[in-house]
């Protein structure tokens, strides 16, 4: 079984909205071991949503369409897969009542006109009532194939894939063929290093097994995909492969499932009831919103210093006047007294503090831009690195976040 998902408006494809809608189907559609073999972003055109249907429909057997269910007059998708199926569009009375109850309930009025029509849905479909919206799902079902249309806001899209389509998916389109799916995160060792390290590994993976790196900055995620009618033996083998692996690179292993860094170390660390805080210059509190972006993080983090100013370092975090005078504000001296600082001040076991040239001015010849440094506070030592990134503002902020991390998780790993 195949699945195909396809996203309409022409704000995806001008870069105005990032596609996040994909990704989520994606991944709750892979747990019901339906693969996704397409994903197609088109504009609000009639011939390009014709089109892309005609290409789905001869390649998948699930299509997932989001987006073009609104009022307004861009909103074309209904009357175009109306065309699209040989049928007409009906006016639901269920539908009417509860979009004009929204309007009242919300804004105390009458509903607009122009909203009515979104109580028009295919003649051939099953309705997919909008408990959150005002904007109907529909369902049809042709040749064995099933075909979901959805509202693009991201919001009513998953309450109607969580309560509608996936519970139908679930029982009704049962895969003979399963997909699994197992994870590893490695961090501090670049995609080529590690692939020249698990070379005879990947090597000997099955015909059915396989593997992908998935980079991103300061971190690579593994990806072990094996495919069969056999769940069990599938799981089996592919673990298999994924332990040899785990113990090739276990220095890197941060991971060994779908969890991203900072989930690993929010739990880790409460886990091990142990605290974190964080003193940030260059960063603007970009660490901090990385860790409590993460459900739980108030068991182990604390707090957060943005300071900027040399005058806001020694203010808050009694940073002494004559490091910065001497040594500056971007150094191993200061940064140290930043960790320290904020450990004290907020009353954790660990504390990261950045200070550093983001760009794209500022630089100096002695410290020019991209230059970083960062310093981890632990039970018994403090830890102080320079970095020299060269890159743009947002990805020296980024890799300055992860680094701070990573230096963490190793001082972490070696006191706990």
């Amino acid at each position: 079984m195949k699945a195909e998902i396809i996203t309409i408006g022409d704000e995806l494809l001008n870069g105005q909205v990032v596609d996040t809608n994909s990704a989520w189907i994606a991944k709750h559609l892979g747990a019901l071991h339906i693969p996704v073999f397409h994903i197609t972003s088109i504009s609000d055109k009639a011939n390009a949503i014709k089109a892309a249907l005609q290409q789905a429909e001869a390649r998948a057997d699930v299509i997932i369409m989001t987006g073009g269910l609104g009022p307004t007059r861009d909103d074309i998708t209904k009357a175009t897969v109306a065309d699209y199926f040989g049928t007409t569009l009906v006016r639901n009375d269920t539908v009417l009542a509860h979009v004009e109850s929204i309007f009242r309930r919300k804004a105390g009025k009458l509903m607009p006109t122009m909203n009515i029509g979104q109580a028009d849905v295919l003649a051939n479909a099953a309705v997919l009532f909008n408990d959150v919206g005002t904007a109907p799902g529909m369902a049809v079902e042709r040749g064995g194939k099933y075909f979901a249309f959805l509202p693009g806001v991201p919001f009513e899209m998953k309450f109607l894939m969580e309560n509608r389509v996936l519970p139908m998916l679930r029982d009704t389109y049962k895969s003979d063929v399963f997909v699994y799916n197992s994870y590893i995160l490695t961090v501090g060792i670049g995609e080529s290093h590690l692939a020249e390290q698990i070379a005879d590994i990947e090597d000997a993976l099955p015909p059915f097994i396989t593997l992908a790196y998935l980079p991103r900055i300061g971190m690579v995620r593994l990806r072990f995909t094996g495919e069969g009618s056999d769940i069990e033996a599938l799981t089996s083998i592919t673990n298999s492969f994924k332990q040899q692996v785990v113990e090739r690179v276990k220095d890197y292993v941060v991971s060994v499932d779908n969890r991203s860094f900072e989930e690993v170390l929010v739990q880790t660390c409460t886990s091990a009831g142990v605290t974190l805080s964080t003193a940030e210059s260059c960063t603007g509190g970009a660490i901090s919103a990385q860790i409590t972006a993460v459900p739980g993080a108030s068991q182990m983090f604390q707090g957060a210093a943005v300071v900027y100013s040399n005058q806001a370092k020694m203010d808050v975090l009694r940073v002494s006047p004559d490091t910065l005078a001497h040594y500056g504000a971007v150094s191993e001296q200061t940064v140290k007294e930043m960790a320290e600082g904020a450990k004290r001040v907020f009353g954790t076991d660990y504390a990261i503090a950045t200070s550093g040239i983001a760009g794209p001015g500022g630089g100096t010849e002695t410290k020019p831009v991209g230059t970083v440094c960062i310093a981890v506070a632990g039970k018994s030592e403090t830890r102080t690195q320079t970095f020299y990134f060269k890159n743009d503002r947002a990805i020296n902020i980024e890799r300055t976040v992860v680094a701070g991390l990573t230096m963490l998780w190793n001082m972490f790993r070696k006191e706990e």
